[in-house]
């Protein structure tokens, strides 16, 4: 897709979301289209509507600031959604390096040691990448933990996992919009794309809708199924030494339900890593039981 043609369904998308009345334009009855007409986004901008045409065409190659700064604002856009506009329309920046992919043993240490909440660490196309006990505990009812695009909209848990699915589909599509922007050609994040437009009409609806928010903070109603409800505190922070990688932590206000329930997934946690020694140590203990069985003329 080329950034004319991206930059002009980002626009039509935009538009068909802000009604006339809220504009403050009359609304008339016969309209042929959702939202603002084009010639309407070029009153409330104040540009000639052939111009406006021309920049939602991808035929206006360089539009000023000013410009940008006023069609943003006829589209009623947000912080973020104006500064994707803006990314768009001018000239690309020079290329970014791609989005680092391997977690740093450091950080492993960090996650597995030192923090006690569930913790796991995600990249542009929101595949998550490593994730600590916690999290695979938070996580159980899922088939499989990869992205979490994947599991909200592919995996029947999903719509289990989120309590209030609709505003956590939301918020994860336009999260994706943000946090890949600046690797814009990066193979891996347009698989995801692909892959979700084609298996789920839902996300492909919201996708349609060009919404750009980072999720850096939130309070996320979630079910669990020994656990129940949780209300959990979700933060996200990124990683410097990493390029596209975030730390996604989950926590809650000391004393609320929010932290019994943590504090019980601890304690499932705590039993099923015990129960469960690593891989590795399990294979030695039954390399270690066959080998005492042939010693003792009990083993096959």
């Amino acid at each position: 897709m080329t950034k004319g043609t991206e930059l002009g369904d980002f626009l039509r998308a935009r538009r068909d979301l802000v009604p006339p009345e809220r504009a403050g334009l009359p609304s008339h009855t016969s309209r042929r289209v959702k939202g603002l007409r084009r010639e309407e986004v070029a009153l409330l901008a104040g540009v000639s509507t052939d111009y406006y045409t021309r920049l939602e065409q991808g035929r206006e190659r360089n539009p000023s600031e000013q410009v940008l700064g006023a069609v943003a604002r006829a589209l009623q856009l947000d912080p973020d959604s104006a500064a994707h506009l803006f990314r768009l329309a001018q000239p690309a920046p020079p290329a970014v390096a791609a989005p680092v992919t391997t977690v740093s043993p450091e950080l492993l240490r960090l996650m597995d040691h030192f923090l006690g909440l569930p913790a796991c660490i995600v990249s542009p196309a929101l595949d998550i990448l490593a994730t600590n006990h916690g999290t695979r505990q938070l996580y159980s009812d899922f088939a499989r933990v990869d992205n979490q695009l994947r599991m909200l909209f592919l995996d029947p848990a999903g719509r289990r996992f989120y309590r209030d699915w609709d505003r956590a589909a939301r918020s994860m599509v336009s999260n994706l919009r943000a946090q890949s922007a600046p690797f814009p050609d990066d193979p891996r994040i347009a698989q995801v794309i692909g892959e979700l437009s084609l298996r789920s009409p839902a996300f492909a609806s919201l996708w349609a809708r060009y919404d750009v928010r980072p999720c850096t903070s939130d309070d996320k109603p979630l079910w669990h199924p020994q656990v129940g409800e949780m209300y959990l505190h979700f933060e996200s922070f990124t990683v410097s030494s990493a390029p596209g990688q975030r730390l996604l932590v989950y926590s809650a206000e000391p004393g609320s339900p929010g932290a019994d329930a943590l504090a019980l997934l601890r304690t499932l946690t705590e039993q099923d890593t015990g129960a469960r020694p690593p891989r590795g140590e399990r294979a030695r203990g039954e390399r270690a039981r066959r080998a005492d069985g042939r010693a003792t003329g009990t083993g096959r």
